[in-house]
């Protein structure tokens, strides 16, 4: 039998019972009823969209991990595809060339970034910093970054922000890179490993806190975080653009609570991440894409700590790249 629903509807409408059946009828009977509400804010187009994120089991993986699972509830139709970098001299890379839609670069990375279609890259928002971390076994002679001088260090992959840094607080520190270290560039996960099992005297990481490599690596292996303060000024002076980016920082006490000695706060370095885009990616979409990173903080970190401090107020600080068109419609619409 063929249920007719415009039949059943003039039959329901005869009695005053019937007309409350048929609001029902017309609500069951409607295409998508029942389903979850529209999203709220513009069109975007729907599909799979490029995020460069960076290191395995650096921050910029698990934001990026955990910013897709939030996408799939609250931005429909939109798949975010996850691609493993090197850091954020390689996010640019990608963004600017089309290979990714959307990354996460350090503010000195961007602007010291020289690469073919840089005036197309674009902010959607500042994020959280990253803090300088050099990393040595807890009984390691090295107290300050020229100690270094003759050692085997770990200084980042060779399109990361964290070689582009690490260069700068070297020649800060009075050292030559390329000559008075033996270098090795590697992720914050393989110089972890090769530091526990004693391939690497020390290693230079720049993420944010904590960073879930070195609270792992310090559970399993005594560490300690050698202070960069004493390079907070210096490291403004080495040639390059981007280099006033560089903040004085500290590291809390209690952000690596097996590292040596306990309950010592560390000074460091700090330089802001920047959520990126390129010029002609839908505006509708960054708009979207916007909401959802500032919608997201507790959600996110609640895992990834350091994206507890994004927030309206801060987050379109993005110098010195300006807002995508999106982005900027986004806070407007926020804005009181």
């Amino acid at each position: 039998m063929t249920w007719r629903p415009r039949a059943a509807l003039r039959t329901a409408a005869r009695s005053r019972l019937g007309r409350v059946a048929a609001v029902f009828l017309l609500v069951v009977a409607r295409p998508g009823a029942g389903g979850p509400p529209p999203p709220t804010g513009p069109d975007y187009p729907r599909g799979e969209t490029g995020f460069a994120t960076g290191v395995p089991r650096g921050v910029y993986d698990r934001y990026g991990i955990l910013l897709r699972t939030y996408l799939h509830d609250n931005l429909p139709g939109v798949e975010l595809r996850l691609d493993n970098s090197q850091g954020s001299v390689d996010n640019l890379d990608r963004v600017a060339a089309g290979r990714d839609s959307f990354a996460i670069a350090t503010a000195d990375a961007v602007a010291s970034y020289r690469g073919d279609g840089r005036d197309r890259i674009r902010a959607i928002a500042r994020l959280y910093d990253d803090y300088l971390q050099l990393v040595v076994p807890a009984d390691s002679p090295v107290q300050r970054t020229a100690d270094l001088k003759g050692r085997r260090v770990g200084v980042g992959q060779s399109r990361s922000g964290v070689q582009l840094v690490t260069r700068r607080l070297l020649a800060s520190a009075g050292l030559d890179p390329d000559v008075d270290v033996s270098a090795s560039m590697l992720g914050v996960g393989d110089a972890a490993d090769q530091l526990r099992n004693g391939q690497l005297d020390a290693f230079f990481w720049s993420g944010g806190l904590p960073t879930n490599a070195l609270t792992d690596l310090s559970e399993r292996f005594p560490i300690r975080i050698v202070p960069l303060g004493d390079l907070a000024e210096a490291v403004q002076h080495v040639e390059g653009g981007g280099a006033d980016a560089y903040r004085a920082a500290t590291i809390p006490a209690d952000v690596y609570p097996k590292a040596h000695p306990a309950g010592t706060a560390v000074a460091t370095l700090a330089v802001p991440n920047l959520l990126i885009t390129r010029e002609d990616v839908d505006s509708a979409l960054v708009q979207r894409m916007t909401k959802a990173v500032i919608d997201s903080r507790d959600r996110i970190g609640s895992e990834v700590h350091a994206a507890q401090v994004v927030d309206l107020r801060t987050a379109v600080y993005t110098d010195p790249l300006p807002l995508h068109a999106g982005a900027s419609a986004y806070y407007r619409s926020v804005k009181p």
